[in-house]
This record gives structure tokens, C-alpha cells and sequence, in this order.
């Protein structure tokens, strides 16, 4: 049983959802299944933050129907259910109801925006974003985003509109290059795990300030919330946080700057921003991780001053999703895709 009805319009987000709990989804045996409610949806509702499903979970907008040994394969009964904390077993039908003031806006003309396509086939389409474009809707960006764009490509394709567009992987609206999209779930459940087993080959160009004495290094320190910091999304090194390691190599030295290639071995939020700070070579126009926590709480509010971007130096950090490798889940064989250094960044190396 699929998510969303099959004639669905693939650009507009639902009004309902309804999911089915199923072992063979989860890689479990039907007796192995207990998932948290909350858990559940999020795997599947990609579209909103955990917040906002805990939310609709406790305001009454989730019921679960719980199967009974009674009568195995009949009609289920939902009820509300508004514990996040719920354990599902095999079998449970959860349906959300999304209200009105959560539902994302239809869709402008600006979901029909240009995309540029690095690789397609019957798997995945890997597009390479322009900074500036956020990859899903939230907060302020509710509308034109890039998967909103690539829903909206196959609206007219029939060989393609049936098929769940799943996001393999996210990256922050200032940063640009490959964002890899699965076409189906079996193909998103296989691109996915390879990720979560850190079998994905992810590499970064980053333009930091300063340059490293050596031409090569490994960057190991744990990651967590920042808990000093006023700015609840910030990340910083922290002694209990996760196990985080960054490889990177100077590809060019320019002035005071340095173009850096960065290979992800785990994949943090932040992780390069935050690792490239700690070691004293922050990324240029980085408003979290630059000057000062002021600067990117301005940036929120729309209030930046020319003191702010001349400090900045570009409107936007300077990473670059260069290169990604994984293996097709179809015959095994590895697929790379490659994005080269954006316009813009390297319209500011030249001009050192």
C-alpha cells in the first residue's frame, strides 16, 4: 500500500497520509517489529521536522489501528493516538491528518524552475544545486524548492509520476553541488543504508580562510550541540557528542585563502564547517561558524550590515558538494557523479 493516492499530483504536498507498518520495509521479521510512533513517521513524513510531527502526534492528529490476533487480515479500528512514545508491532495502519495551517502552500510558478541534471536514469537523478535553493520546504522557503522542482519534471511523465521521490541525502540552502534523489522506495531504502554504513564516497570543495602548513591532514573530533551558544541549531565540538572525521587536502593556495577538498568519513550536521573553525580555518561567508553568533542572528532577521558582508567577504559559506560514489542498487556497480567548483566561488578565487 503506497503513502499518497496513486493520481496524486506530485508538487503538492498531501492533506492525509496514511502508512502501513510493514517488517519487510524495516529489513525486520514481522516478529521483530516495535517502532516507536514517532520514529515511524519520521522516516516517512520527510518533508516535516521532528518537531513538527511530534506536534501533530500530541495535538490529536494521528490515529493508529492496531492489528488484533482476533481477526488476523479484517478491518482494523483506529484510534487517536497522541503518545510519540507508542510502540507499533507489524501490521499497524497509521494515519495522519495535516491541518491547514501546516500544509505547505501550492506550489507558484517557481516550482517549475530550471534544474540542472548531472546524471539520470532508471534509479536516481542527481541534480546540482545552485546555493540559494532549498532542498525541501521549511521555515521561510515554502514554496520552489528543489524537490518541489523535481516533482513538478514529472508531472507530465507517466513513466515516472507514479514513482515516490525520495531526497537520498540533504544539503544546507547556501551550499551548492549534488544533491542525489531515488526514484522509488527499493532504490532509496538501498542508497540510504549505504549512507547510514558510510558506504557513500562524499567529497567537498570548501574555501577556508588561511592555509594549513601541511597539504594533507585528518580532522577527529566529536560533534554536538553547542550548547553555549544562543543559536539552537549550532553544532560544536563537544567531548560527548558523536564520533566525526573529516579528511582534506589543499587543491590551491590563494593569498589568504585556501581551496580545500574534503571527504567526508561520517557525515555530521555541519561536520566540515564546524571541523574547518576548529582548527582555525573557518569557511568563507560562514554566518554560524564565522565572526560571531550576531552576525547569522542579523542574517535570520534580514538586518545585515555592510560591516557584516564586508567581514563575509561572499554572501554565502563557500562549499561545494563535489563528488558523490555509491553502487546502483539494481547490478552493484559503482556510480560517481561529479559537480565541478561553482561559478561564483570560483569567480572569487580569481579574483584574489
Amino acid at each position: 500500500m503506497g503513502i499518497f493516492p496513486k493520481d496524486r499530483d506530485l508538487s503538492l504536498a498531501p492533506d492525509r497520509v496514511q502508512i502501513e507498518v510493514r517488517a519487510s520495509d524495516l529489513g525486520l521479521r514481522p516478529a521483530d517489529v516495535a517502532i516507536r510512533l514517532d520514529n515511524f513517521l519520521c522516516r516517512y513524513l520527510h518533508w516535516r521536522s521532528r518537531t513538527s510531527v511530534q506536534n501533530l502526534i500530541r495535538d490529536g492528529f494521528v490515529e493508529v489501528a492496531l492489528p488484533t490476533p482476533e481477526r488476523p487480515g479484517g478491518p482494523l479500528t483506529p484510534r487517536v493516538e497522541k503518545r510519540g512514545g507508542k510502540v507499533l508491532p507489524n501490521a499497524t495502519l497509521v494515519t495522519v491528518h495535516i491541518p491547514p495551517e501546516l500544509r505547505i502552500p501550492e506550489p507558484s510558478d517557481t516550482c517549475d524552475g530550471e534544474l540542472s541534471i548531472l546524471l539520470e536514469d532508471d534509479e536516481v537523478v542527481a541534480v546540482d544545486k545552485p546555493s540559494g535553493l532549498a532542498v525541501h520546504p521549511s521555515g521561510r522557503h515554502l514554496v520552489g524548492t528543489l524537490i518541489q522542482r523535481v516533482h513538478a519534471r514529472y508531472r507530465g511523465d507517466e513513466a515516472n509520476r507514479r514513482l515516490p521521490i525520495r531526497l537520498c541525502h540533504r544539503l544546507d540552502r547556501e551550499t551548492s553541488g549534488i544533491v542525489l534523489i531515488a526514484k522509488g522506495n527499493q532504490v532509496h531504502r538501498s542508497i540510504m543504508r549505504q549512507f547510514e554504513r558510510r558506504q557513500v564516497e562524499k567529497e567537498y570543495f570548501a574555501i577556508c580562510h588561511g592555509a594549513p602548513e601541511k597539504g594533507s591532514g585528518r580532522i577527529d573530533l566529536p560533534l554536538g550541540p553547542a550548547t553555549a551558544s544562543r543559536i539552537h541549531l549550532k553544532i560544536s565540538v563537544n567531548q560527548n557528542g558523536l564520533p566525526s572525521v573529516t579528511h582534506w587536502r589543499v587543491l590551491r593556495v590563494v593569498g589568504s585563502y585556501c581551496l580545500l577538498a574534503c571527504r567526508l568519513e561520517t557525515g555530521r550536521q555541519h561536520q566540515i564547517r564546524v571541523h574547518l573553525a576548529a582548527i582555525g580555518h573557518p569557511i568563507v561567508g560562514d554566518k554560524l561558524y564565522g565572526p560571531d553568533d550576531e552576525i547569522f542572528l542579523r542574517a535570520s532577521a534580514g538586518e545585515l550590515t555592510e560591516t557584516d558582508y564586508a567581514l563575509l567577504e561572499l554572501p554565502r559559506h563557500a562549499l561545494h558538494n563535489h563528488r558523490l560514489v555509491w553502487k546502483s542498487p539494481t547490478t552493484g556497480r559503482p556510480c560517481e557523479v561529479v559537480s565541478p567548483l561553482a561559478a561564483d566561488l570560483d569567480e572569487f578565487l580569481e579574483t584574489r
